[in-house]
C-alpha cells in the first residue's frame, strides 16, 4: 500500500460494526496520488496524499 512521502499518512485498521453489532475487519486507505513534484529544483515522482497537495506542502512539476 502507498504511504504519503510528505506527511507519512498510511492505512488505518479497525472494525466495521454492523447494526446487529457483529464485527468484521475494516481498512481506511488515504487518498494517495503518484505525482511529479519539484525537489531541490528537479522533478521527482512521489506518492503524495491529496490533503498535502491542496495545502501547498509540495509544488507540482
Amino acid at each position: 500500500m502507498a504511504k504519503c512521502d510528505v506527511c507519512g499518512k498510511s492505512a488505518h485498521f479497525g472494525n466495521a460494526v454492523s447494526h446487529s453489532h457483529r464485527r468484521s475487519n475494516k481498512i481506511w486507505k488515504p487518498n494517495v496520488k503518484s505525482v511529479k513534484v519539484k525537489v531541490n529544483g528537479a522533478s521527482q515522482k512521489m506518492h503524495v496524499c491529496t490533503s498535502c497537495l491542496r495545502s501547498g506542502k509540495v509544488e507540482r512539476a
